[in-house]
């Protein structure tokens, strides 16, 4: 069976995305390759994948073993074919969220993912060219 994404970014819930970034970019040594007012980006470059800080305004920072306050981040799974990966994934046992963000997921412990067309950048998931 073939791959039905790969990994593009771990994706972390922040009040200041611009401000984490710049945090990871000098721990990592990586630069900052996209920033807008709610989404930034720290990769090797600007054809890779990496670290993504998704603006969260309501946002409150997790306590390390405290349930209460779990850790807040997801993956972004780029895919070359939207709804085959839909499909597969449900089959998985993946299981769809409410969301007017696009294609958001659960996996069967719950945890949120998201899956996201293959960028142009990127060479394809299963080897065959990007299908809409």
């Amino acid at each position: 069976m073939s791959a039905i994404g790969r990994l593009h970014h771990l994706v972390f819930d922040t009040p200041d995305p611009l401000r984490d970034a710049r945090f990871w970019s000098a721990v990592l040594d990586q630069p900052v390759t996209y920033a807008s007012a709610d989404w930034v980006v720290v990769a090797p470059r600007e054809d890779h994948s990496g670290l993504a800080f998704q603006l969260a305004l309501d946002h409150h920072p997790p306590v390390w073993g405290d349930p209460s306050r779990p850790q807040q981040a997801h993956h972004d799974v780029m895919v070359d074919d939207l709804a085959e990966a839909e499909r597969r994934v449900e089959a998985l046992g993946g299981r769809r969220l409410e969301s007017g963000a696009g294609s958001v997921w659960a996996d069967p412990a719950g945890h949120p993912f998201c899956l996201i067309p293959r960028p142009a950048w990127a060479p394809p998931v299963s080897g065959h060219p990007r299908r809409r």
